[in-house]
């Protein structure tokens, strides 16, 4: 490692000032997290890894960020409020002292935006790629965490923000969109590299008024799928109501609405409630009695060769 420090300096250099209350300076083998009275932790985790879900050579602050983020948006789809993380790096054997600090820049802001702090973690080297493991931790009011299971038939679907601008973003990276404004093509490219997901609007209001909920990390219909097949039932989606920004409409243009139902990374929250819900979300269509997904347009179902993205 060229950065010149074993695993142990790296810690105290980069990670030990990130590290919140029951870390213990990140000097000891566990921490602690002082539990919420009258609320249920809710805990969840995500790895990304460099070739898969970020390019090798992203701003090291935007690939923390985007590690971080990416587990926020799972527990903002719970209605959690999130508390605490866990870091594990497998780093390769050249990253040096800018990259680190660049990287640990990244998790200040986040953790300064999002109330969180570093609870500890593990850091290792690898001959291969850079991965990178985060398990987050919320507090969410207890018996009452949204799941994919409580959609009813009759509710409405909502999402929140736009459809497809990470997947956008990738295509740019990937050397589509010449045609697009650079404003445009930058936006994309933001997106994708870090997601906004809506952690206060889950924490603060989801419970109030959604039955089932997920986060769309793999992409409109594939986790829309998850809550028809937990739930037991099936979601109509009218595609004229599906929100795309403009840049993804003009880098896609007629193809638009199918390529950014099956993109992945949006990490917004998709969620079922009652009808004539208003707010920062977008009504996309409704539950009924069935199985699966269906994507209407003008009457008609749009098939969807891909619901969306997966590993393996």
């Amino acid at each position: 490692m060229n950065a010149g420090m074993d695993e142990f300096e790296i810690i105290a250099r980069y990670f030990a000032p990130l590290a919140g209350e029951g870390a213990f300076g990140l000097g000891d083998d566990a921490a602690v997290l002082p539990l919420l009275a009258g609320h249920d932790l809710a805990v969840t985790t995500d790895a990304i890894a460099a070739g898969t879900d970020f390019f090798a050579d992203d701003p090291p602050g935007t690939v923390a960020q985007k590690a971080l983020r990416v587990n926020l948006s799972d527990l903002a789809a719970k209605g959690a409020a999130p508390a605490a993380y866990l870091l594990n790096l497998t780093l390769p054997r050249d990253v040096g002292e800018d990259w680190l600090a660049d990287f640990a820049q990244g998790l200040k802001q986040d953790q300064a935006e999002f109330a969180v702090s570093l609870l500890g973690g593990d850091t290792s080297a690898s001959d291969g790629g850079l991965s990178i493991a985060v398990t987050a931790f919320g507090f969410v009011p207890q018996g009452r965490m949204l799941r994919r299971s409580g959609a009813r038939i009759g509710d409405h679907v909502y999402v929140t923000g736009t459809i497809g601008n990470s997947g956008g973003g990738l295509a740019v990276l990937r050397g589509a969109g010449h045609a697009l404004a650079a404003a445009a093509r930058d936006s994309l490219v933001a997106r994708y590299r870090v997601p906004q997901p809506p952690v206060g609007f889950g924490a603060a209001h989801l419970l109030q008024i959604a039955h089932a909920g997920v986060d769309v990390s793999d992409g409109l219909i594939a986790d829309l799928g998850h809550i028809a097949s937990q739930s037991g039932v099936a979601i109509v989606v009218d595609g004229a109501r599906v929100p795309l920004s403009d840049p993804v409409r003009a880098l896609w243009g007629a193809d638009a609405l199918v390529r950014a139902v099956m993109a992945g990374d949006d990490y917004q929250i998709a969620f079922s409630g009652p009808a004539g819900l208003n707010g920062p979300f977008t009504a996309i269509g409704h539950v009924e009695g069935g199985t699966g997904v269906r994507l209407m347009l003008d009457g008609r179902e749009v098939p969807i060769e891909r619901p969306g993205f997966r590993h393996f």
